[in-house]
């Protein structure tokens, strides 16, 4: 969008050029501002705005702020967005916040549902024929491989979670075919759960991987869900690969919970919250 509003700026009258450079200049703060603090800032009248809006092909200001702010958000993450030295406590705030939901923007745009799909297929024939469900993870992948445990728990289904490498050998060991593993790496290169995945794969055991693309665990599964998030000093968002692989297991926990069935698992779910609840503030 940005690109073709460059284009088309020999075509414009003066006065709507001026509106267009400075929906260039900070296409954020133009999705976000009123009309009249826009005509100000672009030195025109605030009919001229809604002129321009309507000569790149929209209906008015406000279809066009909200293409606008769809364009901005789900376009190349990262850009301009770095933590400077000089950055008040807001602006670290906003550039967090911005990276955060630029990558889950990335991700939704960019993931294979059909790899999710193979993937909650799996975890619930697992669930049918009573096998094994088991979460690895080591570091920040190892709180999601807990926090994927208790997700799975709350919908009635067994699992286990391990985070040390010994015990995740020795949990493989024992899988079996009709058993399944979730491994999730933000690097898809820690050993031992590269060994992990070996062991289950030669045992019979699904492999799923939650991880970044082309690294050793991700060919080292049956199914891989890609989850792809470059992590830098500069950006200073080593938590937000980790919320990306929590985000990945709520949408198979969801999935899966939509086939068990809502009718039981719905009762199920206010008796563990009324019975927390009770016990948080007896």
């Amino acid at each position: 969008m940005l690109d073709r509003i460059k284009a088309s700026l020999p075509s414009l009258a003066p006065a709507e050029q001026r509106v267009a450079k400075l929906v260039l200049q900070d296409p954020r703060s133009f999705a976000s501002l009123p009309v009249s603090e826009l005509a100000e800032r672009a030195h025109v009248s605030k009919p001229t705005v809604v002129r321009f809006c309507r000569s790149m092909g929209y209906d008015g200001l406000s279809d066009f702020k909200l293409k606008l702010a769809g364009t901005v958000s789900e376009g190349v993450p990262f850009i301009h967005r770095s933590v400077d030295a000089d950055d008040k406590t807001s602006d670290v705030m906003v550039k967090l916040i911005d990276n955060t939901v630029a990558a889950f923007l990335k991700y939704r745009n960019d993931a294979s549902h059909h790899a999710i799909e193979r993937a909650v297929d799996a975890l619930m024939a697992t669930w049918k024929g009573k096998g094994r469900i088991e979460f690895y993870g080591a570091g920040n992948s190892g709180i999601v491989a807990q926090d994927a445990q208790h997700k799975f728990f709350r919908l009635g289904i067994n699992a286990v979670a391990y985070s040390d490498g010994h015990m995740q050998v020795m949990g493989a060991s024992l899988l079996s075919p009709g058993d399944c593993l979730v491994i999730v790496s933000n690097s898809g290169r820690t050993r031992d759960l590269m060994d992990a995945a070996d062991i289950a794969r030669r045992h019979g055991a699904t492999v799923i991987t939650i991880t970044t693309s082309g690294s050793p665990l991700a060919q080292a599964g049956h199914i891989h869900l890609a989850a792809d998030h470059p992590e830098g000093y500069d950006r200073y968002s080593p938590m937000t690969s980790r919320l990306m692989h929590l985000m990945v297991i709520d949408i198979m926990a969801t999935c899966l919970a939509l086939r068990i069935g809502g009718t039981k698992l719905q009762p199920l779910l206010r008796e563990m919250k009324n019975n927390l609840r009770n016990k948080r503030y007896a």
